[in-house]
Formats: structure tokens, sequence, C-alpha cells
């Protein structure tokens, strides 16, 4: 039988927070944490309307699963998240030793790969889902930023 929650079909409920965030003047970089094929954390960037540098997607689901889960843990669970984490974000992801890590577009210049942080050992990641969409969501929020200025 095929399962169709796949990484495709979280991914495009992880773009559509990204769109959220792009509504909302934020770089649009959306997440969702899924266990056993269920969302338990949705979340996009609130770093400008919470004025705060560490508001990013990633952080922000990684708290809202924690909650909804009970515990700090997120093993078992799987992080989607349009752009790679940069390694403030890799950083919590490793300790809350989330079991899978599933990204878009790759940030060359600040994702953790470029930067050398680490995520858990155990820690599964997968790269380049729906790249293209993030890729594109990205692009035209900075053009339209600079077009703006």
């Amino acid at each position: 039988m095929i399962n169709p929650f796949d990484d495709t079909y979280f991914m495009k409920k992880a773009l559509q927070e990204a769109e959220t965030a792009f509504e909302k003047g934020e770089i649009p970089v959306g997440a969702v944490i899924v266990i056993k094929d269920k969302i338990i954390a949705r979340s996009h960037n609130l770093t400008e309307l919470l004025n705060d540098v560490t508001a990013h997607a990633e952080m922000q689901a990684i708290t809202s699963a924690s909650n909804f889960l009970g515990g700090k843990y997120l093993k078992g669970c799987t992080l989607y998240v349009t752009l790679e984490p940069c390694q403030m974000c890799a950083g919590a992801l490793y300790w809350s030793q989330i079991s899978k890590v599933v990204y878009g577009a790759s940030d060359d210049n600040r994702g953790f790969i470029k930067m050398g942080a680490q995520l858990h050992p155990k820690t599964k990641v997968v790269k380049g889902v729906l790249e293209d969409e993030a890729s594109t969501l990205l692009k035209r929020f900075f053009i339209e930023k600079r077009n703006l200025n």
C-alpha cells in the first residue's frame, strides 16, 4: 500500500507556513514537525513580529512539538523545513535528538553545513525536497524587499 504521507506531502505543509511568513513580511521559512504521519507542530519565521532573532521557524516548531509531547526530546519525530537550518537551529535540533530533518532549499552562506554545525549523530538528514519551490519563494521575497527600498 502506498503511503500518501511522504516527504513531499509534509514539505508542502511547510511551504504553506512559509507563504504565511511571506504575507507577514517575514523571511519566508516554514516548518512542521511530524510523528507517525501526524503534524504536531507548525510554524514560520516570527523574528520581525516578535523582534527576536531566535524566533526562527524551527525554534518555534521545536517548542511547540515539545509542549505537545510533554517532553524535551523529539525522538521519532521529523522536522520538515523549507530552508536548511542555521547553526543556532541545528544546535537546538541536536539537543532535541530529533530523528529526521528534511529541508528544501540549501543555505550556502548561513546553513548549518557551511557553518560546520552538527546534528545529533542519530539524526537522518534529507535535503532538496521541493527545493525549487522553496528557493523561488525566498528569491521572490528578497526581490520584492529590494524593490521597496
